[in-house]
C-alpha cells in the first residue's frame, strides 16, 4: 500500500469517528430533551458502533490508527518509520477537523466554533491518563494475541470508557484538538485540552513500556544446549 493511500485512509477514517461523535451528540443531545443520561448513551452506543465499523473497513489501507497515540507507540515499537509517524499524525488531525466540519453542517451550525463545555481538573486529567492506558493496553494485547477480534475489543472498551471515566474518555490527542472547536454536548474548552493531552501521552507512553515488557521474547537454555525460544514479536497494531 502506497504512502498516500494510508494517509487518505487515516484521513477519512479519522474524519468518520469525529463525525460520529460529534454528530451523535447532537443528535443524542437534542432528541433526549435535557436528560444528559439519555445524550451520552446515544453518543456512547454511536461511538462504539461506529468506531468498530471504521476500523474493519481502513484497517487493510493504513492500519486503522485514527489516533496519534496509537501512532507514536507503534513508532517507538519500530512497526512503523518516524517520517510516515509524523504524517499519519498530521492527516490525523486534519481529519478530525474535516470530520467537526462535517457533523456541524449536518445539524446546520458553523462549521467551527470554540466549546464553552468545562472538562478540567486532576480527576479529568486522571481519567484521560486511565482511558488512554486501557486504550493501548487493549490494542497491543489483542493485535498480539487475537488480531481479527481487536476491531470489537477496541469498541467495547470505548463504550465502556465513555462510563467509567469522569472525562468521557477521549483518549486521543487529535479527537480532543477537534472537539475544543465544537461547542456541543461533545465539546471541550481550548484552555481544557492541553491537560487532556498531557495525560492522554503519559498514558500512552505508560502502556507502551509495560506492554514491551509484558511481551517480551523470552530466552530459555534447553536440555540441548542454548536455544532461542522467543515468542514472536508484537503484531502491527491495526
Amino acid at each position: 500500500m502506497t504512502h498516500s493511500r494510508k494517509l487518505a485512509g487515516e484521513f477519512l477514517g479519522t474524519a468518520f469517528l469525529l463525525a460520529i461523535i460529534i454528530g451523535s451528540g447532537i443528535m443524542g443531545e437534542r432528541l433526549a430533551d435535557g436528560n444528559v443520561a439519555m445524550a451520552l448513551m446515544a453518543n456512547t452506543l454511536a461511538t462504539g458502533a461506529g468506531l468498530i465499523a471504521l476500523i474493519l473497513t481502513f484497517a487493510p489501507i493504513s492500519g486503522a490508527h485514527f489516533n496519534p497515540v496509537v501512532t507514536l507507540s507503534e513508532m517507538w515499537l519500530g512497526h512503523i518509520p518516524r517520517r510516515l509517524a509524523a504524517q499519519y499524525v498530521a492527516a490525523q488531525i486534519a481529519g478530525a477537523f474535516a470530520g467537526v466540519a462535517a457533523a456541524h453542517g449536518m445539524f446546520g451550525e458553523a462549521a467551527f466554533f470554540a466549546s464553552h463545555h468545562v472538562r478540567s481538573g486532576l480527576p479529568q486529567w486522571w481519567s484521560e491518563f486511565i482511558a488512554t492506558f486501557g486504550l493501548l493496553a487493549v490494542i497491543t494485547s489483542c493485535s498480539r494475541n487475537r488480531p481479527a477480534s481487536t476491531p470489537f475489543a477496541v469498541g467495547a472498551y470505548i463504550t465502556a470508557a465513555y462510563w467509567f471515566t469522569s472525562s468521557i474518555s477521549f483518549a486521543n490527542p487529535a479527537v480532543t484538538l477537534a472537539r475544543a472547536a465544537s461547542d456541543t454536548f461533545a465539546g471541550i474548552r481550548p484552555q481544557d485540552a492541553p491537560g487532556f493531552i498531557a495525560a492522554q501521552l503519559l498514558g500512552a507512553t505508560a502502556a507502551a513500556i509495560l506492554f514491551k515488557w509484558l511481551f517480551a521474547p523470552d530466552k530459555e537454555v534447553s536440555l540441548h544446549g542454548n536455544q532461542d525460544l522467543s515468542q514472536p514479536g508484537l503484531r502491527d497494531i491495526p
